[in-house]
């Protein structure tokens, strides 16, 4: 008797711990975050893994940011993810509202499947010319896990812009949502088509360190630096990269601006609570670089992408106040296209095939297909204009 009354209270607990995992889709969830915060779901989805981007994709959800970001727990040492990414945190003297709220944390199931999964999204597109992002793969899967969600995200300003507040997940802090992954199922694959790139750039051959060569011995910074004068004084590219450089401050300078070598995969560490450093405004801008998928002078372009999100939250001009992820990623993805120009590159393919520049264009119709591809890459991303 006792043993059957065991196996019917195990039979009970598996069901219920089943049942805690709330079906949603991604519109559901982006519809009100807020209200699935803390709930273990479950989403069928298909997740891209870009330059900044490490998401389960929205369609038509009508949000700007139309899609969930993904993290693994802390400590899963997984190798998908981001190649490049900026987020924000308060700094030790930050002065306006923290919140750092207790969340159950996540135990993830590194199953065949996660294995299977991780490998897929982190598998990188290889090409002869420079590809930033370039993963091979997004992948269709079924993925259980916390919820994290807010109402609203980003930055919240005072009356005299002064940042108060800090919230949401991902890229810049812009996303209202993120899956903490605890396992993952239904794993497939969708390659990414390259191809009518590939065939514009095959003749455009960049020059890497081959294997031991160890680390390139450059400083991004400066470099970047080098290349808005290459436009001369004045000149409105040369000065928007000027913009992106400077906002990484000379060496030693402390100013809130934090260079990591990592790839920005799992939940922050101490997410919420005030950093160990001060900042110039009180935030902290965690800038960080998968530096094993940037190698030679990509590494440059990921700095002056970086340096423009960076300058776009902590100097907006007055134009740009009350901008989203679209305008921003937009002005980044620009103004590291003229980095490429001022270096010389012949061509500067990024995520999913795009081709941001050729130099065999004329040069009355770089910026028209700039713009085009511009508005491709960030409508595949899910992103749309505030």
């Amino acid at each position: 008797m006792k043993r059957l009354l065991a196996i019917a209270l195990l039979s009970a607990s598996s069901c219920c711990l089943h049942a805690q995992a709330v079906d949603a889709t991604v519109c559901d969830i982006l519809q009100n975050p807020a209200s699935f915060n803390g709930k273990i779901v479950r989403v069928k989805g298909t997740v891209a893994a870009g330059f900044d981007r490490f998401a389960i994709e929205g369609a038509n959800c009508g949000q700007h940011v139309n899609g969930i970001w993904l993290s693994y727990p802390e400590g899963t040492k997984g190798k998908a993810g981001p190649t490049a990414l900026v987020e924000l945190a308060p700094a030790k003297n930050f002065t306006g509202a923290v919140d750092a709220p207790a969340r159950t944390p996540v135990q993830l199931d590194k199953s065949k499947d996660f294995k299977q999964f991780d490998s897929l999204l982190s598998a990188q597109f290889k090409e002869n010319s420079m590809c930033l992002g370039c993963t091979k793969n997004k992948v269709t899967a079924t993925l259980v896990g916390r919820l994290d969600g807010v109402a609203k995200a980003g930055v919240q300003r005072d009356s005299s812009g002064k940042i108060v507040g800090l919230s949401g997940f991902g890229n810049l802090n812009l996303y209202t949502a993120r899956l903490v992954l605890q396992s993952v199922s239904d794993v497939a694959a969708q390659e990414i088509d390259y191809s009518k790139a590939a065939a514009i750039t095959k003749t455009d051959v960049v020059e890497l360190p081959g294997p031991g060569a160890g680390p390139v011995l450059t400083d991004p910074v400066e470099d970047a630096h080098k290349a808005a004068k290459a436009f001369g004084a004045g000149n409105p590219a040369g000065d928007q990269i000027e913009r992106a450089a400077a906002a990484f401050g000379k060496p030693n300078d402390h100013n809130g601006v934090i260079k990591l070598s990592r790839t920005a995969n799992e939940v922050p560490k101490g997410e919420g609570a005030k950093g160990t450093q001060d900042s110039p405004d009180g935030v902290l801008y965690n800038c960080s670089f998968n530096q094993d998928r940037l190698l030679g002078d990509a590494i440059t372009r990921a700095y002056v992408h970086n340096g423009t999100l960076v300058a776009e939250v902590r100097n907006p001009t007055p134009e740009m106040q009350g901008d989203g992820l679209y305008e921003m990623e937009y002005r980044a993805w620009a103004t590291t296209s003229f980095d490429a120009v001022a270096t010389g590159q012949k061509t500067l393919t990024i995520y999913g095939g795009v081709l941001l520049f050729n130099s065999a264009w004329g040069n009355d119709e770089r910026s028209a297909k700039l713009g085009d591809a511009l508005k491709t890459l960030l409508a595949g991303e899910g992103l749309t204009a505030q």
